[in-house]
């Protein structure tokens, strides 16, 4: 049975695709159009279904969208609209109640139109799709009986529990909002899950957050891990006002109250306004309020479930300081977060969720123990490539080992491998990595990337040194947590040490990652160090790369010195032609197969 899961509500459009319990694809739509987080610079762009991650989920299955037998979506606008007009055609809703039933919870003029655009997603998926892509979808006749709305937190909660290694689990989900929801609680059993408690808005840590965001001159919904890493800069000074603002009461409750920013903290920082020590300030006090409200409700959540695991996701979970803060707690035993725990991962949440439903399954088929569900480009694929743009390279021999001796030599390189990662970290396989000895590093790569110089970068380490460079480093492959730099090893890696002493770490094993495995153990045979840092091959406001061509275009258009493609090196101030060979006899005088630009209509 294939289930097909679709996100395409907020940001971060994304598809997956489950066989019987199974995930065999998933992506973000942003990966093949080029719009970051999905979002294209119209206001209802971002409600458009994920065709070409769609597209690329069938071609990994080789089916059609008629032989998928479900589709989850994780949104259920009926939740808004009135159960009385689910299973009802679209002309009989009326259109002012597209407007939605709880008008505490809509303010936005857009919203019938958001509504509205979600009521029909099932005929716009047989309809609506781009021309470019009808191999996959002309002749689409996917029926109402196969189409399922999932409550969005639902999503959420199935993405971390349905994922983890855990048979039971308190499970819980923060972020900005869903359809009325804002946080949950779920107990976990087998593919069960049992709803305990609820935040609904207008209360909500994801949208304060989002505000302080946007205060900070930041973009919300895209920015929030910049004033996550803004923060360590600060001190206390506005941890009172925050206390005030997020009132927290019995049985998992809070309220957000007196929002008026530019009250409490003065007028909004300008987007290229130098930053000063009061808006490290008001970051620092956001997150360690934010710790603390989070440290309160697991609290509650463990004292009233009793069980010793934790499954956390919504994009409040993607704050890896406070996911520490909440591992160092030890309130339970095991904390385990979904890597994409935005609204990408909703569509895995929802797939799962209907999965076993449909099935009626109660065994759990599925741990999610790597994040490389994307497209992937063989050796051949990338040659033909390379040789059809007059692209220059070299077949390495031994992969590892003379990437390693680049590295070594403080060279910053590409990293093209395998399966593109779903979720918003590079994890191993779209990456920029480089030596972390050097102590200008840091400043290097932020240059490289274009990014703000406060900007810290992240460590991949060889999961069976982790401890020994880190400390309490476990297994933890996603870089969702941060660990403490071990004081006699500060020196040996200065850039990936934050200036509060922590990393955000990524640790690797041969077995999720073999190519990548044997790169740490190339580079720490020559150094003495089994630490790189790892951070997105991408640019500033772009997605990271997808396709060898956006390896490529990114690669020359950035000033970093070499581009590993597969088996293949590219350097600049490099003559390879002689070691490559570039003769186009017999090659199709077309971009091959799958590497043209996506077309956006």
């Amino acid at each position: 049975m294939y289930t097909l899961g679709i996100n395409a509500v907020f940001h971060d459009s994304a598809a997956c695709l489950i066989k019987d319990g199974i995930l065999i694809a998933a992506a973000e739509e942003e990966r093949f159009t080029h719009f970051k987080h999905g979002k294209r610079p119209v206001p209802f762009s971002t409600w458009e279904l994920p065709f070409h991650a769609i597209d690329y989920c069938l071609k990994i299955a080789d089916i059609h969208i008629n032989d998928v037998d479900h589709v989850a979506y994780s949104f259920d606008p009926y939740l808004l609209i009135g159960e009385e007009y689910r299973g009802k055609s679209t002309i009989e809703i009326p259109f002012e109640s597209l407007a939605g039933g709880k008008p505490s919870a809509w303010l936005n003029p857009w919203d019938p139109l958001f509504l509205s655009s979600i009521v029909n997603a099932r005929q716009q998926l047989n309809d609506g799709y781009p021309h470019h892509l009808q191999k996959r979808f002309i002749g689409a006749n996917i029926q109402p009986g196969q189409w399922h709305y999932v409550e969005h937190h639902i999503a959420h909660a199935a993405s971390a529990f349905n994922c983890s290694p855990f048979d039971d689990a308190a499970v819980m989900t923060v972020d900005g909002r869903g359809e009325v929801a804002t946080t949950t609680y779920n107990i976990g059993n087998g593919q069960q899950l049992n709803r305990i408690g609820q935040v609904n808005l207008p209360h909500s840590l994801g949208l304060l957050y989002e505000q302080i965001t946007t205060h900070l001159g930041f973009l919300h919904s895209s920015d929030e891990y910049k004033v996550m890493a803004l923060a360590s800069y600060g001190n206390n000074d506005f941890v009172k006002d925050f206390r005030e603002m997020i009132q927290l009461q019995a049985n998992g409750q809070f309220t957000i109250t007196d929002q008026r920013l530019a009250e409490r903290f003065g007028p909004q920082r300008l987007r290229h306004e130098e930053f000063n020590a009061h808006h490290f300030n008001i970051a620092h006090s956001l997150q360690v309020v934010l710790e603390e409200t989070l440290l309160e409700l697991t609290a509650w959540l463990r004292s009233e479930t009793g069980v010793e695991n934790l499954c956390m996701a919504g994009g409040v979970a993607l704050n890896c300081v406070a996911n520490a803060r909440i591992r160092d707690s030890k309130q339970f035993k095991n904390v385990w977060v979904q890597p994409a725990s935005g609204d990408d991962g909703t569509a895995l949440g929802a797939a799962l969720y209907i999965d076993a439903q449909q099935r009626k399954s109660s065994k759990r088929d599925f741990v999610m123990n790597h994040a490389y569900w994307g497209p992937e480009y063989s050796d051949n694929e990338i040659e033909k490539f390379m040789k059809w743009c007059k692209q220059p390279y070299r077949r390495l021999d031994n992969v590892a080992e003379e990437t390693a001796e680049l590295l070594a030599q403080d060279k910053i390189i590409g990293w093209y491998q395998g399966r593109m990662e779903f979720g918003p970290r590079a994890l191993g396989d779209r990456s920029i990595l480089a030596s972390p000895i050097s102590p200008e590093m840091q400043a290097r790569l932020n240059e490289v990337k274009d990014r703000e110089d406060f900007r810290p970068v992240a460590p991949v380490v060889l999961e069976e040194k982790a401890s020994e460079w880190f400390d309490d480093a476990e297994f933890s492959p996603f870089m969702l947590f941060v660990n403490n730099v071990k004081a006699d090893k500060a020196g040996r890696i200065p850039a990936v040490r934050h200036t509060d002493g922590t990393a955000r770490i990524q640790t690797v094993n041969a077995l999720q990652n073999k190519r990548y495995h044997d790169l740490l153990q190339a580079f720490y045979r020559r150094t003495g160090v089994p630490v790189l840092i790892n951070t997105s091959f991408n640019t500033l406001g772009k997605p990271i790369v997808c396709t060898p061509r956006d390896a490529i275009e990114c690669f020359w258009s950035s000033p970093f010195d070499a581009l590993i493609i597969g088996s293949f090196l590219i350097e600049k101030n490099a003559d390879q032609r002689s070691n490559s060979n570039l003769s186009t006899t017999g090659l199709a005088e077309k971009v091959p197969e799958g590497f043209a630009a996506a077309v956006v209509e």
